[in-house]
C-alpha cells in the first residue's frame, strides 16, 4: 500500500467518524470498563497545544462518586446562580441565533416540548445538570495564567475526546451548562486556585431507543465558512 493509499483511508476513516458522532443526551446505566476509558484518555492526551503545554487536566468520575455529584449539582443549580471562569456569549445574532434555535427546536420536538411549555424545557433543561444519566463525567481544566489559549487548547482536546469515544461506540455530551457553576464544581472536586473549569463532558454507553437521541444537526456548507484568496 502507497503512502497515498494510506493516507487516504485514514482520511476516510475520519471523515466517517466526524459523520457519525452525535450529542447524546440518553445513557444506558451500566458503567464502562476502566480499562476503556483509560484507553479513550490516552488518545486524547494526543491532542496538539500551544506550545506542547498540554493544559487540560480531568477529574473523572465512576460509580457512587457519580452519583453523589449528581445528586449534589442538582441541589445545587435550583438555589444558586450562575457563575463561571469563563464569559459566556453575550448573545447570540444573525446565522448563529438560527442555527442554536434549529438545535433546540429538534432537541424540544425529539422529546414532545411544546413551543411555550415552559415547565417542559425547563425539565430538559435540567436534565443537564442530571448528566442526562450518564454513568461518568469529566470534568475539564485549565490552567488560570493561560488564560482563553488554555481553554481553546481544551477545546481541542474536548473534540479529541469525542471522536476516540465514538470509535469505542460510547455516547458523550459536552456540556458548558455545568461550567456554570463554576464554584461548586472547584468546591466539590477540590480544584487547586490556579484552575479554571471550561466545561464538563458527560459519557458512557448510549441509549440508542430514547428518541432524544434520534436527531441529528446540520452543518454549514463550506462558502458559508471559507472565503478564498488566490490569484
Amino acid at each position: 500500500m502507497s503512502p497515498t493509499e494510506v493516507r487516504t483511508d485514514a482520511f476516510a476513516t475520519l471523515a466517517q467518524t466526524l459523520d457519525e458522532r452525535w450529542t447524546c443526551r440518553q445513557f444506558r446505566p451500566e458503567p464502562v470498563p476502566r480499562q476503556t476509558i483509560e484507553d479513550l484518555l490516552r488518545v486524547a492526551q494526543r491532542t496538539p497545544s500551544w506550545c506542547n503545554t498540554q493544559p487540560w487536566q480531568l477529574a473523572v468520575t465512576e460509580g457512587a462518586a457519580t452519583e453523589r455529584f449528581r445528586a449534589a449539582l442538582l441541589e445545587h443549580v435550583r438555589t444558586a446562580a450562575p457563575a463561571t471562569d469563563f464569559a459566556f456569549p453575550a448573545r447570540y445574532d444573525g446565522i448563529y441565533r438560527d442555527r442554536r434555535r434549529e438545535c433546540g427546536f429538534q432537541l424540544y420536538d425529539s422529546v414532545g416540548v411544546v413551543k411555550g411549555d415552559h415547565e417542559g424545557t425547563t425539565r430538559q433543561a435540567l436534565r443537564n445538570f442530571e448528566l442526562f444519566d450518564a454513568p461518568h463525567v469529566a470534568i475539564v481544566t485549565t490552567e488560570a495564567d493561560l488564560g482563553v489559549y488554555g481553554a481553546v487548547d481544551c477545546g481541542l482536546y474536548i473534540g479529541t475526546f469525542l471522536l476516540a469515544a465514538q470509535t469505542l461506540g460510547l455516547g458523550a455530551a459536552p456540556q458548558a451548562a455545568l461550567a456554570s457553576y463554576a464554584p461548586f464544581l472547584r468546591e466539590h472536586f477540590a480544584f487547586p486556585d490556579n484552575r479554571r473549569v471550561v466545561a464538563a463532558i458527560s459519557f458512557g454507553y448510549p441509549d440508542t431507543d430514547h428518541p432524544v437521541n434520534g436527531f441529528r444537526t446540520r452543518r454549514a456548507d463550506l462558502t458559508e465558512a471559507v472565503t478564498w484568496f488566490g490569484e
